[in-house]
């Protein structure tokens, strides 16, 4: 039933309310924002959902079959390792570990990246143009190269790995922020503050970051997926998480030893990565369809 009004006026949704009825329309990024939403909460609520301590070992129940095989059992969902270790509360602490992870190196790339790439953007000249093309040259390789040559400065364990995957993020923040800032710069607006006495701090909090948030949650997706990636791949190579650290990298380098005559240890492992950044990467496809479309409305 319509809402009675006095007056005749139009409705005009705001930017994000745009955003999210143009996120709506498609299915899959629903259906992606619902797994997402489901690991987050593993993640948060895991020593409460888990029924086994993870660390727990049991030699009386050494590779039990996942619940749905013929000799598993409805108290191991999905069966146990090779040390009688529930592999379900394993995978619901590994999802707390790696996303959990992932979020916090994410936050800091974005605002140590954020803080320079706005700088980088506000400066001009010989400068600024070194700034360009060192990040350039960073961003060539990839990201999980760089975090390897850093751990192995460092030194293993999951702590170091984290300050590695961050700073090879970094550079990606620190470009897109600075070819945003620069574009904003030229536009009638920021010309505007500027004229009105505005410095360059009022000018970036003011006027230029409001507009740049969306900018930096679709680029959050996208880092959020490559951290993902990162951090399981260096758990797998021994180079982050150790055990017996329920990591999913981890998980999964431990499951190999036993993938002939237990392929659950190998496989829900990484199901349950691929779904990660694969629900990751479908809210990040769909927030920037919604945007391109809002922005063209």
């Amino acid at each position: 039933m319509a809402r009675f009004s006095l007056y005749d006026e139009e409705f005009h949704p705001s930017p994000w309310q745009q955003t999210w009825q143009e996120f709506r329309a498609s299915h899959i990024a629903l259906v992606g924002l619902f797994v997402l939403l489901m690991f987050i909460i593993f993640s948060v609520f895991a020593p409460w959902l888990v029924p086994y301590d993870p660390l727990e070992q049991n030699v009386d129940g050494l590779l039990i079959p996942p619940s749905w095989q013929l000799n598993g059992t409805v108290s191991h969902l999905f069966g146990t390792d090779a040390l009688g270790r529930d592999l379900f509360s394993r995978i619901i602490y590994g999802c707390r570990v790696t996303l959990g992870s992932s979020f916090i190196l994410v936050i800091l790339a974005m605002l140590v990246g954020v803080s320079i790439g706005a700088i980088a953007g506000i400066m001009s000249g010989v400068r600024s143009s070194i700034l360009n093309h060192l990040l350039d040259a960073l961003m060539a390789i990839p990201t999980l190269l760089i975090a390897i040559i850093i751990v192995a400065i460092l030194g293993t364990g999951l702590v170091n790995s984290m300050w590695a995957i961050t700073l090879a993020l970094i550079p990606q923040f620190i470009h897109h922020t600075r070819t945003f800032v620069r574009n904003e710069m030229k536009k009638e607006y920021v010309l505007a503050s500027r004229l009105d006495g505005a410095s360059n701090f009022q000018l970036f909090f003011n006027s230029i970051l409001p507009n740049m948030i969306e900018l930096l949650v679709v680029q959050g997706t996208l880092a959020l997926s490559i951290a993902v990636l990162d951090v399981s791949a260096l758990g797998f190579l021994n180079l982050g998480a150790q055990p017996p650290l329920p990591e999913l990298g981890a998980i999964l380098a431990d499951g190999l030893d036993v993938a002939y005559i237990a392929p659950w240890n190998v496989a829900l492992p990484g199901l349950t990565i691929f779904l990660m950044v694969l629900s990751i990467n479908v809210v990040g496809d769909g927030l920037r369809s919604a945007l391109r479309k809002r922005v063209s409305h």
